[in-house]
């Protein structure tokens, strides 16, 4: 039995252009091409196009699927792999559900008790279930020596360091996001040295010159991964963020 590239895409739900930009790259060929240039794939075709979308959704990019769909010897094997994995992510998600939850009833709460003011009893609990690993393949190959001196840096900090670290950048987040919510300006002294301390952490793994710590503000706005996790503490803080360091960067990095 064999399905033809149109019904492919109708039942997994992605593009004919997908399919043949797959099959041009060599990540799922076709089992046949028929006599009018049509493609058609087969049973072992599905299954290894299953595979390939459990590994995208898993964050694995395409030359890396291909190595890793290339080199297994056992399908079933794999597939329990990629089981384990997808129930990891389930759970991972889970807890940042619940995080997302706790952070509306947080700030419901507060506004019903303190006026409208934003207020967080624990802020370290604004990021549980959030993976900051999902961004170290593509920073290891945008940011190669930048990307291995934060690597060398991170391996000679204790545990309690990096926690002393997480609660300090937490807190940075909640300051602006206060600010923001009392519409101060980005270049008022306070904002700027809070960005002044979100700059000084920065620098505890790689020192941006003016223009590529610029580049971070813009990244928090133009990469929508940085962006929903900046605005799940308050919509808008990306943009508020990418302003402010925008302003220190051209005034005090300059």
């Amino acid at each position: 039995m064999s399905w033809s590239i149109a019904e492919v895409a109708k039942i997994s739900g992605l593009t004919s252009r997908t399919l043949r930009h797959y099959d041009d790259i060599g990540l799922l060929r076709p089992a046949y091409v028929a006599g009018n240039g049509y493609r058609h794939y087969g049973p072992e075709q599905l299954l290894r196009l299953q595979q390939i979308l459990v590994l995208r959704e898993l964050g694995v990019g395409l030359p890396e699927i291909g190595r890793i769909l290339d080199e297994q010897t056992d399908r079933v094997a794999a597939l329990r792999a990629h089981h384990r994995r997808l129930l990891a992510e389930r759970d991972r998600l889970g807890t940042l559900a619940a995080t997302v939850a706790r952070t509306i009833r947080e700030l419901e709460e507060s506004a019903h008790d303190e006026g409208g003011d934003v207020s967080i009893n624990r802020p370290e609990n604004l990021f549980e279930g959030f993976d900051s690993s999902q961004y170290d393949e593509e920073a290891r190959e945008r940011w190669p020596e930048e990307f291995a001196e934060s690597q060398r840096r991170a391996a000679a900090m204790s545990a309690q360091e990096m926690e002393r670290i997480q609660k300090e950048t937490t807190a940075n987040m909640v300051r602006m996001a206060e600010f923001m919510v009392a519409h101060t300006p980005v270049d008022d002294e306070a904002v700027q040295e809070a960005v002044h301390e979100h700059y000084v952490g920065l620098c505890r793994w790689w020192t941006p010159s003016a223009e590529a710590y610029a580049c971070v503000g813009n990244m928090y706005v133009d990469d929508p991964r940085f962006t929903a996790t900046y605005d799940k503490i308050a919509v808008g803080l990306a943009a508020y963020y990418r302003d402010a360091i925008a302003h220190y960067a051209r005034t005090r990095l300059g």
